[in-house]
């Protein structure tokens, strides 16, 4: 690991929630020691409004947010990926692209909170359950001794951090 940030990318098929909150956590917490971006395999086109509203409500910006394909993360262009985590079991499924620097790759899947269907109150509860699930992840992640762990041990951490909403479900 470099002294120059992290470059962390988040995958969601439709790129609308769960990679659009991950993105902003990284981007705040990290504080300039991880660059966070989030895209989809089939991008839905527009960042869900109950996303928004969460992540102003906690007091992030959100005017550059968008749902975008992985396409642009492909390209010579691109930034050159250290992390690459699937946030959501169905982009786990698919074939990703082959990323450029051979990131190391984990999946954090966890429920899509803008598949819940309720009241308003039960919704924004979904979302919020989405964000600290994240949040904790997150933490774990940027806590870990990347300069001290090489690529086989970081990559089973990474792993482990993944299961952990399986295993609190379940208790």
């Amino acid at each position: 690991m470099t002294g120059q940030p992290l470059n962390v990318l988040f995958l969601c098929t439709g790129n609308s929630a769960r990679s659009i909150i991950a993105e902003a956590i990284m981007n705040r917490e990290g504080r300039g020691r991880f660059r966070a971006y989030s895209a989809g395999s089939h991008p839905k086109g527009e960042v869900n409004p109950n996303a928004i509203r969460l992540l102003e409500s906690l007091h992030y910006k959100t005017d550059g947010f968008r749902s975008k394909s992985w396409d642009e993360f492909e390209g010579p262009d691109a930034p050159k990926l250290d992390f690459v985590f699937t946030v959501c079991d169905d982009a786990a499924a698919e074939v990703c692209p082959i990323w450029p620097g051979q990131p190391i790759t984990a999946h954090w899947g966890m429920p899509d909170p803008a598949a819940v269907q309720g009241s308003p109150a039960e919704v924004a509860l979904a979302f919020a359950e989405t964000y600290r699930m994240m949040s904790n992840r997150i933490t774990l992640f940027m806590n870990l001794p990347l300069a001290s762990l090489d690529r086989l041990s970081l990559q089973r951490r990474l792993a482990e951090i993944g299961q952990r909403r399986e295993a609190a479900a379940k208790a």
